[in-house]
């Protein structure tokens, strides 16, 4: 990750999150700040909640990349229920997190869900 290539590829990004969010029993949303060549800046577990939910606010998060001078975000959650699968808050919550990052020219590159050993790619789905 300090080299700033080893988040090059959706694959790695996918496992790199499989490894920091899987295990957790309650709900933590994360972001990966990169900036403006997609280069890791930090990663950051932003909140953390309750077994089903998180409360998640797009100001702190837009607040972070600024302060980090991030030029993209990657999102990321995880389901600790083990289905990877979004729900409607989840697609929401990404609409309105993409809105108010393009507010401060801040890219939402993708919104992950982990899930165990699964993860679903709003990115892939068309979604971000």
């Amino acid at each position: 990750l300090a080299r700033g290539d080893a988040l090059s590829n959706p694959a790695q990004v996918a496992n790199f999150l499989k490894l920091w969010l899987r295990d957790r029993s309650f709900e933590v949303f994360a972001a990966l700040f990169l900036d403006a060549r997609n280069r890791l800046i930090v990663a950051e577990e932003l909140f953390r909640g309750t077994l089903t939910q998180t409360a998640v606010y797009p100001r702190e998060i837009v607040r972070r990349a600024l302060e980090v001078n991030a030029a993209g975000v990657i999102l990321a959650h995880n389901h600790p229920s083990g289905v990877a699968e979004p729900s409607t808050a989840d697609r929401l919550l990404t609409q309105a997190l993409r809105a108010a990052c393009a507010l401060v020219d801040v890219q939402v590159l993708d919104h992950v869900i982990v899930a165990g050993h699964q993860t679903h790619s709003f990115a892939a789905h068309g979604g971000v």
